[in-house]
């Protein structure tokens, strides 16, 4: 595989994929949706029988900077949808969480969990995704990040106030007030270094360019345009849903735009075999996989899968906020360094 020269390119990306939603629930010509990769047969019948369902929602570091292989997800989000409740719950999974890659190795294949769709594409990151939070995945969505100038730049732009300095790619926001185009968005929302608060910075930043490309997209000036819009971004999109369940989206779920409520995980930084790692605690683990099962019309049920194991190993890590030191030893696994791939 290749080395990772990743910087966080798309993390972003998944404002793109949230808004997709809005699309399809807004835009009723089924006609647009041609360009979009679809599947041919059905991986779920959820929507077909109009019962809550859940999408992974994937942003890859590709379609942009001259990037043509396939990437990492370095944006990865679980939405799940709920027609009775009108209800959609979106969950925000840090990229580099420490997490078993669902491959079919004889030992357990440890890695950040971004490195899933690298490895097997939206179907290796589904299982891998819905292990980690104990609860099942029906429908994946990814977009790569070219698509990301087009829709701020088709939004007329968006405002973004930030009081640090954001200097990524050639483009600088200053501290302060500042209506954005296309260009400077992706940079704001792609930066994360810089920011004290890391990727979870870099999350808050993109929740707060979602929050107005979706207040947008319900005036009817852009609603008009989507055509155009969709037919732009469709070469960016691919799905395991058919064109028929996209179109029974526009009936049967138009109402979960109404109440959206978006979280994210937060791990704890942890060095393994030389790099940065997140970890997730169990009980934030827990609290999620509920609040997703939930939505979806599931019971709890208790995760016990290699992370939960790997944290009771570590009970020293969690007790000491000071540790970075994070023991890896004790279950039948590999575990891959940043040079891996």
């Amino acid at each position: 595989m290749r080395a990772k020269k990743v910087f966080g390119y798309v993390a972003t990306i998944v404002l793109v994929l949230s808004v997709i939603g809005v699309l399809v629930f807004k835009f009723y010509e089924y006609k647009a949706f041609k360009t979009i990769k679809t599947s041919t047969s059905s991986v779920s019948n959820k929507i077909n029988q109009q019962k809550p369902f859940s999408v992974l929602l994937l942003g890859v570091d590709t379609g942009s900077d001259g990037r043509i292989d396939r990437g990492l997800s370095d944006s990865m989000m679980v939405a799940t949808l709920n027609p009775r409740t009108k209800q959609t719950l979106l969950y925000s999974v840090p990229r580099d969480s420490l997490a078993e890659i669902k491959t079919n190795h004889a030992k357990k294949d440890v890695q950040k969990i971004n490195a899933a769709y690298e490895i097997g594409k939206a179907p290796v990151a589904k299982k891998t995704v819905s292990a980690f939070l104990g609860m099942p995945l029906d429908y994946s969505v990814t977009i790569d990040m070219g698509a990301l100038k087009e829709l701020v730049d088709f939004v007329g732009g968006v405002t973004a106030k930030t009081d640090i300095v954001v200097s990524f790619d050639g483009q600088t926001i200053p501290k302060g007030t500042h209506h954005l185009n296309g260009e400077k968005a992706l940079a704001y929302t792609r930066m994360r270094y810089q920011d004290p608060r890391g990727d979870y910075g870099r999350q808050l930043r993109q929740q707060e360019v979602l929050m107005q490309i979706v207040h947008k997209l319900q005036s009817p000036q852009y609603m008009f345009r989507i055509p155009t819009l969709m037919n732009k971004l469709g070469s960016h999109i691919s799905t395991d849903l058919t064109t028929q369940q996209i179109e029974k989206l526009i009936s049967h779920y138009h109402q979960c735009t109404k109440h959206v409520v978006t979280k994210q995980l937060v791990g704890r930084e942890a060095w393994i075999n030389g790099s940065s790692y997140q970890v997730i605690d169990t009980a934030s683990l827990q609290s999620a996989s509920d609040q997703l099962r939930k939505n979806l019309g599931l019971t709890s049920k208790k995760l016990h899968n290699t992370e939960t194991k790997l944290n009771e190993l570590n009970t020293d890590f969690f007790s000491n906020p000071n540790s970075t030191t994070y023991n890896t030893a004790g279950l039948d696994t590999t575990y891959y360094t940043d040079n891996t791939y």
